[in-house]
């Protein structure tokens, strides 16, 4: 299956996500970089601030500035990952940043029609935020 996350809220889409992959079904998320996680945006970048200071560099938490990592990581705290099935249900789950020329002719399923239009910041500026740089569409 794959998902079109461009204006998807974060949270719908991830509990989809994690739900199916359980099932058996691979999943691919495309336009990850444009989904949205709802909050304004002090207070979501204050709560991501925080998470990246919390712990040591050593030991972690460890949260990337990559869109597609960023996402993967949320959507592993949905999975029971540290028994087999929530880790095979993980590796079935694929995060990419733009559309890839291999899902150019597929059918792409837009999930959840709730679309925020207030209060709503993209992955892409959180990522950039905490150190990330900005991403563009790939070719």
């Amino acid at each position: 299956m794959i998902i079109d996350g461009n204006n998807a809220v974060f949270g719908r889409m991830a509990t989809q996500v994690a739900k199916k992959a359980l099932l058996g079904e691979t999943i691919d998320i495309v336009n990850c970089e444009k989904v949205t996680i709802s909050g304004k945006k002090e207070v979501v970048f204050a709560k991501y601030d925080r998470l990246k200071k919390m712990g040591v560099p050593r030991k972690g938490p460890f949260f990337s500035s990559d869109p597609e990592k960023f996402l993967k990581r949320i959507i592993r705290g949905m999975l029971p990952y540290k028994q087999p099935k929530g880790r095979d249900a993980f590796d079935r789950i694929k995060c990419h940043v733009g559309v890839p020329a291999k899902f150019e002719g597929q059918e792409i399923v837009k999930l959840g029609d709730k679309v925020l239009r207030t209060n709503a910041v993209p992955v892409s500026a959180i990522c950039k935020h905490i150190g990330g740089r900005q991403w563009k569409k790939q070719s």
